[in-house]
């Protein structure tokens, strides 16, 4: 991935004072047209924009507010060793999140086999543990306001993984926490809310990077690295676990943790050519995201995708107990089911980035994966009723092939709305919008799972019945169709939005949009507008 802003310059790139030039032209593009193609000039005023130009190189020239509270900005010099410094951090990161699936699933099935957990009990158990990422938008406030050690997002990754490693660890070295169900239900709680931390981090580094250096989309290739990090961990989870004990895996995972701390760690945040934003109080942070959240170009497909998500109860729980319990499946035929939903789920990522984002518009986008998932939840029904076997196929292959195709395709549905709102972002509010998503994805998969469990325990499915689980199935591909009705909060595309947006903003959300400093006359700020629409 390059960075478009690497620059070869032979001088120091300056602000100039407001011009009379036209809008889109600079001073320099009129006075020395010899030098245009060998530097770039920055000329903003009160009714200007900022004004980049490519030019193709080994240095990247930052402006930075000067740490010493003075007016003006710093110029920091980012060399291409620092932005590997940077891809590196956030590729292992997101490597490792979607690495998560390696001791989930060797969690899973040591609940399921042997502590004997029911399948609502096992279902409430997975759901309940991921409550500390509905927390996530007070650890994006605190990555974005509350600087440790002169960083705001390294420092907080750093603190997520060590929590993870501890949670891990634990399970792995001691047997007790891991045989009684409050403690490892503790444990797993620890676990989320160190990787709730390091995700909210993760993201806000992802936006503000992209913000910074112009790279629309960055957002697909974090999905990327997730998805390989997925493609490994489940198909070694399942492999391990026909050889060893889940505490294994537990343990193989710790170290995996210890490789990601060690980066971050050795990694430096000044280097990646952030600026430095102006701390502020947690009140007004608080206020700037109320102010952006509520306008309806922000509003409107935050709650569909979120209402899409809560109006589903999953019945996760059930079909895991009856493929493991009744149809005797092996961990790895469960693990490469993953596997394969991975490998679909990063091709699909590759098609959007490449294709989709340019060709469909979002919302018949988000139309047709919504009604591709409520589809693919009947694949289960199948199962369950045995229909695949009247036809020739075999459970095994069916799950191989099918299993996985529904929660794919809900992970897949969230990633335009990621880039979505992360092209949004105001600057020094990036870790408390991308938390705010994620948070407010995580409730709703609380309230879903939460209702699924209620709704299997309604119609009487336990380790022994599941007569009425094909009726379950039902009920909830028939509730994934109900967003498609208001499907009109969708945008129908993420550019249209993102203007009508910035005209509609409050006055209030205008100055959170702002980084800069009047200086009599003179307003030297970076705006968020994109290149495609200054040019417009």
């Amino acid at each position: 991935m390059n960075n478009p802003l690497l620059l070869s310059i032979s001088n120091p790139v300056k602000l100039l004072k407001p011009s009379t030039i036209p809008y889109g032209r600079s001073r320099n593009t009129t006075t020395n047209k010899k030098h245009q193609h060998q530097s770039r000039t920055l000329v903003v005023n009160s009714n200007t924009r900022s004004r980049t130009t490519l030019t193709s190189c080994s240095l990247s020239v930052v402006r930075g507010r000067n740490n010493n509270g003075g007016g003006g900005f710093a110029e920091t010099k980012v060399g291409r060793r620092d932005q590997g410094n940077a891809v590196l951090l956030c590729a292992v990161g997101y490597w490792v999140q979607g690495s998560r699936c390696f001791p989930w699933l060797a969690l899973n099935f040591h609940m399921s086999h042997c502590l004997n957990l029911k399948p609502s009990t096992l279902q409430l158990v997975q759901y309940t543990a991921i409550l500390p990422m509905v927390a996530k938008p007070l650890y994006g406030v605190l990555s974005d306001v509350l600087y440790i050690g002169g960083a705001r997002r390294v420092p907080y990754i750093s603190i997520g993984v060590l929590l993870q490693g501890l949670a891990w660890g634990s399970l792995a070295i001691f047997p007790g926490s891991r045989e009684a169900l409050p403690s490892l239900l503790g444990l797993a709680l620890l676990s989320n809310l160190g990787a709730s931390i390091a995700e909210v981090a993760q993201d806000a580094l992802v936006a503000e990077y992209g913000l910074r250096y112009q790279m629309n989309g960055l957002q697909s290739y974090a999905l990327m690295a997730s998805a390989v990090g997925g493609i490994l961990g489940n198909l070694l989870g399942g492999y391990c676990l026909l050889k060893t004990p889940p505490r294994i895996l537990f343990l193989a995972f710790t170290a995996i943790l210890s490789l990601q701390l060690t980066v971050s760690l050795s990694s430096r945040e000044e280097s990646f050519g952030l600026p430095r934003i102006r701390e502020t109080s947690l009140k007004k942070q608080f206020t700037d995201l109320m102010g952006v959240i509520q306008g309806d170009e922000v509003s409107q497909p935050l709650t569909w995708i979120i209402a899409s998500i809560a109006m589903v109860p999953p019945l996760s729980g059930s079909v895991f107990c009856y493929q493991t319990q009744v149809l005797n499946l092996d961990p790895w035929v469960i693990g490469m089911s993953k596997v394969i939903g991975q490998l679909m789920l990063l091709c699909l990522t590759v098609v959007y980035d490449r294709y989709l984002k340019k060709t469909l518009p979002m919302r018949p986008l988000v139309h047709i994966v919504q009604l591709l998932y409520a589809l693919s939840l009947l694949f289960d029904y199948i199962l369950v009723k045995q229909i695949n076997v009247t036809f020739g196929i075999s459970n095994k292959a069916f799950v191989l092939c099918f299993s996985s195709v529904a929660e794919i395709l809900a992970q897949f549905k969230i990633l335009p709305f990621s880039v979505l709102l992360a092209n949004m972002c105001p600057g020094g509010c990036e870790g408390s919008i991308t938390s705010f998503l994620a948070s407010a994805l995580c409730l709703s998969s609380i309230v879903s799972g939460f209702a699924g469990v209620g709704m299997a325990n309604a119609i009487g499915v336990t380790c022994n019945n599941y007569a009425n689980l094909p009726a379950g199935i039902l009920m909830q591909s028939l509730t994934a169709m109900l967003p498609l009705w208001f499907i009109h909060y969708v945008p129908m595309s993420e550019n249209g939005v993102e203007r009508e947006g910035k005209r509609a903003l409050s006055k209030r959300s205008r100055r959170s949009r702002r980084v800069g400093r009047v200086v009599g006359q003179e307003i030297f700020a970076y705006r968020r507008e994109r290149d495609a629409e200054a040019q417009t």
